[in-house]
């Protein structure tokens, strides 16, 4: 994975004012609702298990460098059926969250396979059912992009951490590559109708604009897979 030019906060505004005209148009569309956002993960909770060997090829590198070291309590944000389970340490008691019963079905088998200690749960991400500081290491793959209120969820990941511990993500976001980067503007809208995700977002602006604390940025696979390591502040 290379390295992304170092994190510099003061570029937040003059990025924000530079945003390409398709990406501020994305942002002023209607967000969908959780609940909203729960049915369409319902319809393709089936299929995106199948996927699921695909996805290994796909993204496991990723998500085994950026999860690989979450020790202790973790908490899996937006767990889907579960994909980043197989990737965290054996030591690591895992618990998952997310908004949709027909996932978390998934997610508590892919438990059940890979014998981990870990629980699943029904939740939203942006009102999690934690107390304060519960959690080790907070992760989250892919899904800054569906939630209706980014800032909350992200809010919500710092409040459960603990002082000392890291929030890890691994996103993607639109391409550096113009071809690519025109390619998800034009389908960024009946993409976010049929699959509540905003395909051309900026997952980086919106870490900062949460106000947490990034202490690493890299991007890769031209520009359409970004990490971030963030702490509480």
């Amino acid at each position: 994975m290379q390295p992304s030019k170092p994190h510099d906060p003061t570029d937040q505004q003059h990025r924000t004012q530079n945003e390409n005209p398709n990406q501020q148009q994305s942002a002023r569309r209607r967000s969908k609702s959780t609940d909203e956002i729960a049915d369409a993960y319902a319809d393709v909770a089936d299929e995106l298990a199948r996927w699921r060997q695909l996805d290994r090829l796909f993204a496991g590198r990723y998500r085994r460098r950026q999860f690989g070291c979450a020790n202790g309590r973790v908490l899996d944000v937006a767990c889907g059926t579960g994909r980043n389970f197989r990737y965290l340490p054996p030591s690591s008691e895992v618990v998952g969250i997310d908004v949709s019963d027909e996932m978390l079905a998934h997610a508590r088998s892919e438990l059940n396979r890979l014998e981990l200690d870990g629980t699943v749960h029904r939740m939203d991400a942006q009102a999690l059912d934690f107390p304060d500081d519960s959690f080790d290491a907070v992760v989250s793959s892919f899904s800054t992009c569906t939630f209706p209120d980014p800032t909350a969820a992200l809010h919500e990941m710092e409040r459960v951490c603990t002082p000392d511990g890291e929030i890890l993500l691994l996103e993607h976001r639109r391409s550096d590559v113009a071809p690519l980067a025109w390619l998800q503007d034009r389908r960024a809208a009946s993409h976010y109708e049929r699959n509540g995700c905003r395909l051309n977002h900026d997952p980086l602006t919106t870490v900062e604009r949460a106000g947490l604390a990034v202490e690493d940025a890299s991007t890769a696979f031209f520009g359409l897979v970004t990490t971030i390591d963030a702490t509480p502040r």
